[in-house]
C-alpha cells in the first residue's frame, strides 16, 4: 500500500469513522449554515441543533438495535 492509499485511508477513517449518517449530516449542517449565514438571518443555532439531533439518532438507532 502506497504513503497516499494509506492517508487516504487513514482520512476516510477519521472523518466517517464508524457511522457514515453522522458525517453526511455533519457536512449537511454545516452547507446549510454556510447558505443562512450569507443572509441576514441569524445561523448560530444551526450547528448546536444539527448536534443534538445527530446524537439523538445515533443513540436511538443503537438503543434500538440491541432490543
Amino acid at each position: 500500500m502506497s504513503r497516499v492509499e494509506g492517508f487516504l485511508r487513514f482520512l476516510w477513517d477519521f472523518v466517517v469513522g464508524d457511522d457514515w449518517r453522522i458525517a453526511v449530516g455533519v457536512v449537511l449542517a454545516l452547507a446549510l449554515t454556510a447558505l443562512i449565514a450569507d443572509t441576514s438571518v441569524a445561523a448560530w443555532w444551526i450547528l448546536p441543533v444539527a448536534v443534538a439531533v445527530l446524537l439523538g439518532m445515533s443513540v436511538w438507532r443503537v438503543a434500538r438495535s440491541r432490543v
